[in-house]
């Protein structure tokens, strides 16, 4: 059974952040004065080296525009970071289980938490002077990035 009453969030570190793939593609006539809204797309992929202690995530999006012009092609941004983090004990909170990693929720979500509004963060930066200037990663309940079965 995962002990959730000796997480300590607080002995998780970053070691190690990359932004793999950086991408926005804007047509050479777009109008930001056309841009209603935005289709948003996440993946979130977790793995583990628990003889190390570490936890990588991969969290991908892919962001495009939804203008009020339908007779034009659409801004799309594409970005893949990667996370590893180092976990005191993270063996106890991340159990192999035939062939699979039992995963504490606990753990998920805080990885989950870290990873994403990190990320939001370099986005606001990175999105400026862009086709996605205004554009902010929404705030979500960061149950619904994590796989269902953990």
């Amino acid at each position: 059974m995962l002990d959730s009453n000796k997480f300590d969030p607080e002995k998780i570190t970053i070691i190690d952040f990359k932004m793999l793939k950086g991408q926005v593609e804007t047509p050479e006539d777009f109008d930001l004065e056309t841009v209603e809204g935005h289709e948003l797309n996440n993946s979130f992929q977790l793995s583990f080296n628990l003889g190390e202690n570490l936890a990588k995530v991969d969290f991908s999006t892919s962001i495009e525009t939804k203008s009020s012009r339908k007779d034009r092609r659409e801004a799309t941004g594409s970005f893949h970071f990667v996370f590893v983090y180092h976990m005191e004990s993270l063996n106890e909170f991340a159990i192999p289980s035939k062939g699979e990693i039992r995963l504490s929720s606990e753990l998920a979500n805080v990885l989950a938490s870290i990873t994403y509004s990190t990320s939001r963060g370099v986005l606001i930066t990175r999105l400026q002077g862009t086709a996605f200037q205004n554009f902010i990663l929404p705030i979500v309940d960061t149950d619904k990035l994590l796989p269902k079965k953990r």
